[in-house]
């Protein structure tokens, strides 16, 4: 298996910690999500800033093998011209260079991968400005954002999966002697080997919205097991991936490993290099978030490789009773909010007893509970300055396309308006839009509309609200789910609902935890038990099979 590297005992004491972390699932994080100079000194955030914008209108310095050209076309939420130019590669030349860098690095052992992967992470968060800005102006969302959640958010939740890689690599012994009784004679005994194999070259599909914090899970996943990973970001979000694989190959190098175990897949407009790759014999393992149609498309065709998908979702607010009215609004509203809605998990469907709710200020009929919500969500986006830094901008035409056509199918209780903002002149920003629907209008709110859109629906009793919550997330999938209830039988009752349909339940959410946000080493994203995704980010399940252990065995 080989003597671990000196990046090993480097960290050690790092994935010890992430390694207590996850059998423990309380609060810990490695990273730091504050981007203050307080915590970073005065010169990252420049330093960063710089390094951003050396990219703009020039080629990425990445030295790979195969390439053929330069790939591009980003076009900023922001406006800001981006303008860089990627290599664009020979499928067949990144295949076999990815082929040829895995022998070593199997040999190398689950310590020294874990290693040299935790080294990874740690240039990654020195680094850490430069690669927000990147997530910033491709993805649309707020710097605070795009640091937070693309930056140290993602690396926590790619440390997350080194630990679980590593303890499910090291689940078996390395060696072991066995020996059998033989009677009167000496007993058998042979010395026997396992070896960690990996299952082959693993594609990375990144999306637009998070291209770092939904590609880290299934890249560092599949590295630190002992495959080889190729990166095939979304022609929208290029750079953040660019970088990251940039970063890796650089520390890859430094550690005496084959570079080419990371490599960038960029593609022409309209190329479909996704499709391509998924289908290759060589590739043994996707990991894709995006669209639902997409997803079930590569669980139908990339037969040859295990498949894991994130894909869309009804994520669903029931709305029962509650102690705390503001409270509740307001914690809605900032999910709705939030980078406009452009979430996985943010809530789209907001099902209210038409006769309305019991809270600790009296009666609220559904009319007022609806009206709640709506000013609450108003309060957050009255002011352009203080809006643009949550919600961020529109990531793509779709978005906008969804929401003209939606407006027209319910009554509105908040329409969406446009927003300047206040430093991107050119930025596409977009308010919420809230739309009023009565129970029998499944037909809208049973799809998913993804963008700044949510339904706010008349139901016959919470007992009707249960059933539609059972049955358009039993049928189209939920990444989240939350209920409001001051009835322990209630909120039993809609446990016991989230376990029907296999989603993530949240309760009475009045402060500062939102149900469309979860922690690393604590939470699980997705749960792999309905439509919207097939695997949990990140759990056992979700490493152990980019691995097999082989075994061999000796006569002593």
């Amino acid at each position: 298996m080989g003597n671990p590297h000196p990046l090993y005992d480097k960290h050690v004491a790092t994935l010890d910690r992430a390694l207590t972390a996850i059998r423990e699932r309380g609060y810990w994080s490695a990273f730091n999500e504050s981007p203050s100079p307080r915590v970073h000194g005065e010169e990252a955030a420049p330093r960063g800033t710089a390094a951003f914008e050396s990219y703009l209108g020039t080629e990425f310095p990445l030295d790979q093998p195969g390439t053929t050209g330069w790939a591009g076309g980003e076009q900023s939420p922001f406006g800001v011209r981006l303008d860089v130019r990627y290599p664009h590669a020979d499928v067949d030349a990144l295949l076999v260079a990815a082929a040829a860098a895995m022998p070593g690095w199997r040999d190398a052992g689950p310590q020294t991968r874990v290693g040299v992967c935790l080294e990874i992470l740690t240039r990654l968060q020195e680094n850490i400005f430069e690669l927000a800005n990147a997530v910033q102006f491709t993805s649309g969302q707020a710097f605070v954002m795009a640091f937070q959640a693309g930056g140290a958010h993602a690396l926590d939740r790619a440390l997350e999966a080194l630990a679980y890689g590593y303890a499910e690599m090291t689940r078996t012994p390395a060696e072991a002697l066995w020996e059998k009784p033989a009677g009167k004679g000496e007993p058998l005994r042979m010395n026997k080997t396992w070896h960690v194999v990996p299952r082959g070259i693993a594609l990375v599909i990144g999306c637009n919205t998070f291209p770092t914090w939904n590609s880290y899970p299934g890249l560092f996943a599949s590295l630190v097991t002992g495959n080889a990973v190729v990166v095939k970001p979304h022609p929208r979000a290029v750079l953040p991936l660019a970088i990251t694989v940039k970063y890796a190959r650089e520390v890859l190098a430094e550690a005496g490993f084959d570079p080419n175990l990371v490599t960038l897949a960029a593609e022409e407009p309209g190329e479909g290099l996704a499709s391509v790759l998924a289908l290759r014999p060589e590739v043994r393992i996707v990991d894709f978030t995006g669209s639902t149609e997409y997803g079930d498309w590569l669980e139908a065709n990339a037969r040859q490789a295990a498949v894991y998908t994130e894909k869309a979702g009804v994520n669903t607010i029931i709305i029962d009773s509650t102690d705390n009215f503001a409270g509740m609004c307001a914690n809605i509203a900032f999910s709705l909010v939030l980078y406009s809605g452009q979430m996985c998990t943010a809530p789209q469907n907001i099902l209210v007893p038409r006769d309305g709710i019991a809270t600790e200020a009296g009666h609220k009929s559904f009319d007022e509970v609806a009206s709640g919500i709506a000013a609450a969500v108003g309060k957050l986006t009255g002011d352009p300055a203080r809006a643009v830094e949550l919600t961020g901008a529109i990531v793509n035409d779709g978005v906008l396309e969804r929401l003209e056509r939606v407006r027209d199918l319910g009554e509105i209780l908040l329409d969406s308006q446009a927003v300047t903002h206040p430093a991107f002149a050119d930025a596409v920003v977009r308010t919420p839009l809230i739309l009023k629907l009565d129970a029998d209008r499944e037909q809208v709110y049973g799809n998913e509309w993804f963008g700044p859109i949510s339904f706010v629906i008349a139901t016959d009793s919470t007992a009707h609200s249960l059933d539609i919550f059972r049955r358009t997330v039993g049928r189209r999938g939920a990444l989240t789910a939350s209920i409001y209830s001051r009835d322990d039988k209630v909120l039993d009752e809609a446990e016991w609902a989230a376990l029907d349909v296999g989603v993530h339940v949240s309760a009475n959410l009045t402060g500062g935890v939102f149900v469309n946000q979860s922690a690393a080493f604590s939470d699980f994203h997705g749960s792999g038990a309905n439509a919207a995704a097939n695997a949990a980010l990140t759990d056992g399940a979700y490493v152990a099979s980019r691995f097999r252990v082989v075994q061999s065995r000796r006569h002593v």
